[in-house]
């Protein structure tokens, strides 16, 4: 396929942009796709456009894996305050104001984070201050989705302007060919201040002797705008330097500020702000380069970003790409490296659509975490000064979603890229020791967001080493979390970003660990109830580190303390519930409410306390009563499945409080409840085409749920190397695991049809648990299932065998 881009890239080149669609038309039949690469690669079996629509937020544009440039549009629907979604794409919002050079994959919060530097070509002539164009009327453009092509590590798309764009990147640098119609003047507007969110600074030089545009924006203030406490986000936290340079001398340029307009000038400085609609609308610098393109309609131009200087954004630059490089060049590289991430896992068999979900769902969970050091081992620090990599460390990486990822991302990660867990296992670390010792639940480049509840790092680096990640100072690690664990902190009595980025990580400790509970009155959280689940969780994480560490007080502490979900367990209604200071219960009570929970109901929260099913389950009455309830948890009265969402009591898959829960049935003794189950969310929920995730992917968490569903695998627990067993969907699959013996599953009969479990070989051994241990990452081994189209009520239910 990047022969097919080649040829087109040419093509472009001597034609112009008007010819974009032709020559794709050319190269492939019908409507553009994003299955481009040669078959029988990974690549081919990706399209980046899945999740791009239904709240997905996605982003389709061009990125390696981790990397820290992403070259993607910023949609607008009519505000150049917003685009229409988080992260800067929206599918059915088919204008754009520019090609932004950093992303975030399927974060909330719209309009997402980051977004920095979108530039736009713009056919036509510079007349006034893009800033002034506040409804994106003059200076943003149309396009077709039929001129629009994404795969991995490249992105092309034609304007109904005329003009166009085909980008690629490598980690830190991109290359990109505009070109432009020969009857229109032409320009490159590089809009220095529009972060998504705004920006507090801005500033932008043309240097006209060397055909250079530099700048950089200060920025930073992810949920700035959301409603439950945004506004103490509305902060800046780190600066972003550019460094263009082209082929060719500039026709002409200008800058802007404002609504002043500036022919001429080489120099612009000035933010947006932070607020949105009409508070910001308005405001900011930039500026442009025009070409001539009487007889050249074709722009080349190198770039190179950095989040510690000018100097680094071009060492980078120079580092990753060679001078000559065009962009098929970069685009052939970034597809083999593509290929080579993504062949960690290879599956056979399947239909095509399966394919490209499960191709596309491990591309999307293998974006992140994303660099932030330079080539020269420098990057941003929490305390806002530079700092180099710890020895051993071989990258620093950042974007954390910690309330998301812990429960399958991070998993993913160890499964599959031990090395670079550990990378970031320690980079958190870096970050904390520059914190002042405090680990953000939600990181930003090298900024704490505090987004969200918990203590997320905790459970995150105890599921690192307990799935055998150890390129980490995990002794260094595991102090410092134990510490935010037992010793309070001022921040913790604080309400500001309450209640959805209350800036404490472990909120009032002082009265946690007396009443083994956050009470609701006095917990300065988002809610009490989920902040002792999300604590309990993270404590018996660390109890679960400490053992493997050999620290057994410790170990018995931190376990002990994973048991307190208990005192927020109310018999008298069977639900997690909210307590007051003085040990009464908050009424009035609702299962369908979200009073005392973050961003989910107690009908949900209720089943997150994957430390301790049988303890759950004994609560509630014993296995049976407790398998009836989760069956009413997946189903409606009448016994229709109800797993697609917008049920207050039941099950929602666009979130992440309870996407552990269709895999409690195998710890309950009824393991082909899981099966059919975990079919139903799979075969109904995700998909192909925009709509295919079920919604935010927070950062590929979703994405990396729907690839362990599919290989029949789920986590048990934060902490635990332990995995439990589904019906796989492929009959043949192969994880690839750096430096220890591969894990091979297999499951002939799999179809549509064959979807329980009728028994299960681990190395040609009967295996009558549906779960595995810890050996199983350590040594390897081959799984061998027995499907059939029935359930078979009695693999693995045997009482002494069930998860623990």
């Amino acid at each position: 396929m990047f022969d097919v881009l080649s040829r087109s890239g040419a093509l472009l080149r001597r034609t112009g942009a008007l010819a974009l669609a032709a020559v794709l038309s050319l190269a492939l039949p019908g409507p553009l796709t994003a299955t481009a690469a040669p078959a029988g690669r990974p690549t081919a079996s990706v399209d980046p456009l899945i999740g791009s629509a239904n709240g997905g937020n996605t982003y389709p544009g061009a990125t390696r894996p981790y990397g820290m440039i992403a070259w993607s549009p910023t949609s607008t629907t009519g505000d150049q305050t917003s685009t229409g979604a988080a992260n800067g794409y929206e599918y059915n919002a088919r204008r754009i104001r520019g090609l932004s050079l950093t992303h975030v994959n399927g974060a909330g919060c719209n309009p997402g984070a980051a977004g920095d530097v979108p530039i736009m070509p713009f056919a036509g002539d510079v007349t006034s201050s893009p800033s002034a164009d506040t409804k994106d009327a003059v200076y943003a453009a149309g396009f077709s989705h039929d001129d629009e092509r994404a795969v991995p590590g490249r992105y092309t798309l034609g304007l109904d302007s005329g003009a166009s764009a085909d980008l690629s990147v490598s980690r830190r640098a991109g290359v990109a060919d505009f070109a432009f119609p020969r009857t229109k003047a032409a320009s490159l507007l590089f809009r220095t201040s529009n972060s998504l969110n705004g920006s507090e600074d801005a500033h932008i030089a043309i240097d006209r002797a060397h055909h250079k545009v530099t700048g950089w924006v200060l920025t930073g203030a992810f949920c700035g705008r959301r409603a439950n406490g945004g506004v103490n986000n509305r902060k800046s936290y780190y600066k972003l330097y550019f460094s263009a340079s082209f082929d060719r001398a500039f026709s002409s340029y200008g800058t802007w500020h404002d609504a002043t307009y500036s022919p001429g000038s080489t120099s612009a400085s000035g933010g947006e702000g932070y607020a949105t609609g009409a508070e910001r609308a308005g405001r900011g610098s930039g500026g442009w380069v025009g070409f001539d393109t009487a007889s050249d309609n074709d722009v080349h131009m190198r770039l190179g970003i950095s989040y510690v200087s000018l100097a680094g954004a071009e060492t980078n630059l120079r580092a990753e790409i060679p001078p000559r490089a065009s962009v098929d060049d970069v685009a052939a590289q970034a597809s083999r490296d593509w290929d080579r991430e993504l062949s960690s896992v290879r599956a056979d068999g399947g239909t095509a659509a399966q394919r490209t979900t499960f191709t596309t769902a491990l591309y999307h969970a293998l974006m992140q975490p994303n660099i932030v050091s330079d080539t020269d081992g420098r990057y941003p620090g929490m305390d806002g000064r530079p700092h180099r990599l710890a020895r051993g460390q071989s990258a620093q990486y950042s974007n954390f979603s910690g309330w998301d990822q812990y429960r399958a991302q991070i998993q993913l990660l160890a499964l599959l890229k031990p090395e670079v867990a550990g990378d970031f296992a320690q980079s958190l670390y870096n970050f904390a020791r520059q914190n002042d010792g405090v680990w953000d639940r939600w990181v930003h480049v090298n900024g704490a967001t505090h987004v969200m509840t918990g203590d997320p790092s905790a459970a995150t680096l105890a599921t690192f080493y307990a799935m055998g990640v150890r390129n980490f100072d995990y002794e260094g690690a595991f102090a410092s979390l134990a510490r935010q664990a037992t010793e309070p902190r001022a921040d913790g009595l604080s309400d500001a970003g309450c209640p959805g980025q209350c800036t404490g990580q472990r909120p009032n400790l002082a009265q946690y660990l007396t009443s083994h509970y956050a009470a609701q009155d006095v917990c300065h959280c988002w809610g009490g109830a989920a902040e002792t689940l999300e604590d309990a969780v993270a404590d018996a994480a660390l109890g679960s580190w400490a053992k493997l560490l050999g620290r057994d007080d410790e170990a018995a502490y931190f376990t002990e303390r994973g048991s307190w979900w208990r005192n927020v367990f109310n018999p008298a209604t069977g639900y997690i519930q909210a307590r007051n200071l003085d040990g009464s219960w908050v009424t009035p009570f609702d299962p369908g409410s979200d009073r005392g929970f973050a961003q989910g109901t107690s009908a949900t929260y209720t089943w997150m306390v994957p430390q301790d099913v049988p303890g759950l389950a004994a609560a509630m009455g014993g296995r049976e009563t407790a398998a009836a309830r989760l069956d009413g948890f997946f189903h409606t009265a009448d016994g229709s499945w109800s797993v697609k969402g917008g049920d207050a009591l039941r099950y929602d898959p666009t979130n992440e409080p309870g996407i552990h829960a269709p895999w409690l049935y195998n710890a309950l003794g009824r393991p082909w409840k899981t099966q059919a189950t975990v079919g139903r969310i799979v075969s109904t929920v995700y998909g192909t085409g925009p709509a295919g995730l079920p919604g935010n992917d927070d950062l590929g968490t979703m994405s990396a749920w729907y690839v362990f569903a599919a290989l029949g695998l789920f986590p048990k627990a934060p902490g635990s190397a332990d995995l439990l067993l589904g019906a796989p969907l492929f009959p043949h699959a192969v994880v690839d695991r750096p430096g220890r013996a591969d894990l091979v599953i297999d499951a002939p009969a799999a179809d549509a049809t064959h979807t329980y479990i009728a028994g299960v070989r681990l190395d040609g051994r009967d295996h009558r648990r549906s779960w595995t241990d810890a050996g199983l990452l350590r040594r390897g081994g081959t799984l061998t299932h027995r499907l059939s189209e029935r359930p078979d009520t009695g693999w693995a239910t045997d009482p002494a065998g069930l998860p623990r």
